[in-house]
């Protein structure tokens, strides 16, 4: 490969792009997801590298964009509902359908085939005086980023949730990398964090580049070669993560989805222990279940629990004592803004002021207001 940059190099660029100019979007993607895996990541090759993955993404931005604008597909109205929202990913005949019936029992149709559940079925799990939404959606398959089957409208679906149920079942494991490759390719960043960038568009004065932490996986040729692809010639990019290449890409692209998961592997009494030992070796799954034997269902139920990052928070009437019975379930980092909305909706509206005993508070009935950051056991007082 020529050294990207030099006169040798950019020619064969020029010929590359005019040859991609004539491939189907997926023929160009195949292409270039080629050339990556050809390609040996080294200080020479790192800035290409860079290059053609933010090529590889637009490609895909732009058959996402294309598709929704043909207005195919009807995509599903799921109404959210509880305390999170949970969804089942699989493959057709994963055990999603059996899984949530056994967890919020609800009756979606189980069968020894695929494509048994056709629309999304909705249950409820009550856990912890919490109640969960769990929805079960159909099966996908390979491609479904791209437009098979209903793939699309299930993984628009998922944009949604809290938290992924991601089904595996233990007779095929190699299902597994393809539902965490779609799911990806759809823009769903699972089980990670927005990384911390901050890009702030401007009308004159090039790239400005800063990192606040040591960068090890991108620099600032790199930064400037993908934005230049984007067509953004004038930034102020500031780095607080120690970032890679993709992660860049999808802060520029800004419709990212980032959601916790967790993988399960599904009907585990229909293999040996020996078997099943190869099989979590291969996935590394979070929790190996079998619902129609009722092995680690409660487990399952803990876990979700925990992976919604909950906390209880107690309410409490003026000149009356707290009760210490039902907890107002929210998420981890809400704020008394967030309780009011919770309790009732007119109550942001005609919020004074709140007290707050408990961890969050510097001392009892401490007087705070809608933007204060509660903590799990809070005790609060809302004044309208």
């Amino acid at each position: 490969m020529a050294e990207f940059g030099s006169k040798k190099g950019k020619k064969q660029e020029k010929a590359q792009l005019t040859e991609q100019k004539k491939l189907s979007s997926d023929d160009q993607i195949k292409q270039l997801e080629d050339e990556l895996s050809k390609t040996k990541y080294n200080k020479k090759t790192q800035h290409h590298i860079g290059l053609v993955k933010a090529k590889i993404a637009k490609l895909r931005e732009k058959q996402q964009s294309r598709s929704s604008g043909k207005g195919k597909g009807t995509g599903f109205g799921v109404k959210k509902s509880g305390d999170g929202t949970v969804i089942l990913l699989g493959f057709p005949s994963a055990g999603k359908s059996t899984l949530l019936n056994i967890l919020t029992g609800s009756k979606s149709d189980v069968g020894a085939y695929s494509f048994t559940t056709v629309d999304v079925v909705p249950g409820v799990l009550t856990h912890k005086h919490t109640q969960i939404q769990i929805l079960d959606v159909p099966g996908i398959v390979e491609g479904a980023a791209s437009g098979k089957g209903r793939g699309k409208d299930v993984l628009a679906v998922l944009r949604s949730a809290e938290l992924v149920l991601i089904l595996v079942d233990v007779n095929s494991p190699v299902h597994y990398h393809v539902l965490l490759k779609e799911a990806h390719d759809s823009g769903l960043r699972l089980n990670k964090r927005k990384p911390d960038v901050k890009i702030v568009r401007k009308e004159k004065g090039g790239i400005s580049f800063g990192a606040t932490v040591k960068l090890t996986k991108i620099d600032k040729k790199t930064v400037e070669i993908i934005m230049n692809e984007y067509r953004w010639n004038n930034a102020d990019v500031v780095i607080r993560d120690n970032i890679d290449v993709d992660d860049f890409i999808d802060v520029i692209e800004g419709n990212r989805k980032y959601v916790s998961s967790i993988t399960i592997l599904t009907k585990v009494d229909m293999v040996s222990h020996e078997e099943l030992m190869m099989v979590e070796k291969k996935v590394k799954p979070d929790i190996s279940i079998s619902a129609e034997e009722d092995i680690n269902i409660k487990e399952l139920k803990d876990l979700i629990y925990d992976k919604l990052n909950f906390m209880r928070v107690y309410s409490k009437e003026v000149s009356k004592k707290a009760d210490l019975e039902v907890p107002h379930v929210v998420f981890k980092g809400a704020n008394i803004g967030d309780l009011c909305d919770k309790i009732h909706r007119d109550f942001r509206g005609k919020f004074k002021f709140a007290r707050v005993w408990g961890p969050s508070a510097k001392f009892e009935g401490q007087k705070q207001m809608l933007n204060h950051i509660l903590k799990d056991g809070d005790v609060v007082e809302i004044h309208i």
